[in-house]
């Protein structure tokens, strides 16, 4: 069943002449329980459409439809409380805020809900341990490394349960080892039957994904539909393209019989002048040998 729809969804910033296509007439379905992710160069319409989805913005033209709900057309307080209650956020930048504790940060999802305080600590205690934070409850974020502070925004996401992640680069700014244990945590929670879109500029890390969609200008240029622990094949292509010498060989062969067409007429030219050089000193020789 589709839970995320979007039908010819365009996204215009600007007025006449500034105008800007952040997305251009976009449709992609996405189902229940599907790992997606997502792909393109920068300014390719990425985290556009990570805020469509997520119900952070709203496209200037296309419907777009949410578990059967056409969400296009809400108020901003009903969209507001749909984003609350079924799509949890992870971001690049973590967005944890300073002066609360990973507990008070985690819990902070529900305090908007309007739990009271203890089952609110419960719950934030249970999902810190779930991502094995468990001794760093009472930690700020300062204290903490980068993949542990990712972890904790990962919790936060988590603990409303929504039935969808959604993670914008959700490894950008951690190293190998940290990258890949957020990444396990988003595998597992793909596995406990929630679905998963992230964006990553790494063709490595779409092993982890059940579908790899490419953007490119705006457009879905490519959806590769994959096996879990795959690379995304289109997508390591284009991220890394195989170098072809055999036409950078024509060229250069090419470039070089250029330069000798060019060089020729003016090797005729000194031959010429040497024969013309030859001819008079054998005159002028000749000459003085016939006056003595």
């Amino acid at each position: 069943m589709a839970l995320i729809e979007l039908k010819d969804v365009s996204k215009l910033y600007g007025f006449g002449d500034a105008t800007n296509v952040a997305l251009d007439e976009v449709s992609l379905t996405i189902d229940k329980g599907e790992c997606v992710a997502v792909m393109g160069p920068s300014g390719s319409g990425k985290s556009t459409l990570m805020n469509m989805i997520g119900l952070l913005d709203r496209p200037s033209h296309g419907d777009y439809l949410f578990n059967g709900r056409k969400v296009s057309r809400m108020t901003a307080g009903r969209r507001a409380k749909m984003r609350r209650d079924n799509i949890g956020f992870i971001f690049q930048s973590f967005n944890l805020l300073g002066r609360l504790t990973a507990l008070e940060n985690v819990g902070l999802p529900l305090l908007y809900r309007g739990i009271s305080p203890g089952r609110r600590n419960r719950a934030a205690r249970t999902m810190l341990e779930r991502v094995g934070l468990h001794d760093r409850c009472y930690y700020y974020p300062y204290q903490l490394s980068g993949g542990q502070t990712q972890c904790v925004a990962i919790a936060r996401a988590l603990v409303n349960e929504p039935e969808t992640i959604i993670a914008d680069e959700p490894t950008g700014n951690l190293d190998t080892e940290s990258s890949r244990l957020v990444m396990e945590l988003l595998s597992e929670i793909y596995k406990s039957g929630n679905t998963v879109v992230f964006v990553t500029h790494n063709p490595e890390l779409t092993r982890y994904a059940t579908r790899v969609v490419y953007m490119q200008d705006g457009m879905i240029r490519y959806d590769e539909p994959k096996k879990i622990g795959e690379v995304g094949k289109y997508a390591y292509s284009v991220t890394y393209p195989t170098v072809d010498h055999a036409d950078d060989d024509v060229a250069g062969v090419s470039a070089l019989m250029k330069i000798r067409e060019q060089d020729e007429p003016t090797k005729q030219i000194a031959k010429t002048k040497k024969k013309t050089v030859r001819r008079r000193k054998k005159k002028i020789t000749t000459k003085r040998g016939s006056e003595r």
